[in-house]
């Protein structure tokens, strides 16, 4: 996992982009495990909104979260259209769920920008950065620190 540290520029690399809502954002490929439909989805009791439950992808259990109910960029629909991107992060696999699929992107350093400082009262910690592309603005999430943090408290913390 590459961290970012305030001041720093994050690093670049290849990155899956999609869509939720109106904003792009991307994640490190490497983390990708596959893309697929939105299926079968069996809820978990007393879970957050976000988690949308459980779904069985060929024998492993993998739980399932909504990233449009987690960032509140509106009310999301469930169709054949839906995505779901598998991920492998730390030693868990999970799924999340996205409006669209866009592209793979290649980013030079020189095309990612540190964020903004923000005040500490909006959690933006697992975001690496902003990248240009194209006139497009991409938003760089750090999936793992998302997935790990406390309020997710899907995944282990991945091996040194």
């Amino acid at each position: 996992m590459t961290e970012t540290t305030p001041g720093t520029r994050p690093a670049a690399g290849e990155f899956l982009s999609f869509t939720l809502g109106h904003e792009e954002y991307g994640i490190d490929i490497l983390k990708v495990q596959e893309i697929r439909g939105y299926d079968a989805v069996t809820p978990i009791a007393n879970a957050p909104d976000f988690m949308k439950g459980v779904m069985n992808l060929r024998g492993v259990i993998v739980p399932l979260l909504d990233l449009r109910l987690k960032f509140k960029v509106g009310q999301p629909t469930y169709d054949q259209f839906t995505i779901v991107i598998v991920l492998n992060v730390g030693t868990r696999v999970v799924g999340i769920v996205v409006d669209a699929v866009s592209d793979v992107i290649t980013l030079a350093p020189e095309q990612i920008r540190t964020l903004p400082e923000f005040s500490s009262a909006i959690d933006i910690g697992y975001v690496r950065g902003l990248a240009t592309v194209d006139e497009r603005m991409v938003i760089l999430i750090e999936i793992e620190q998302l997935l790990l943090g406390p309020e997710m408290g899907l995944c282990d913390a991945p091996d040194a």
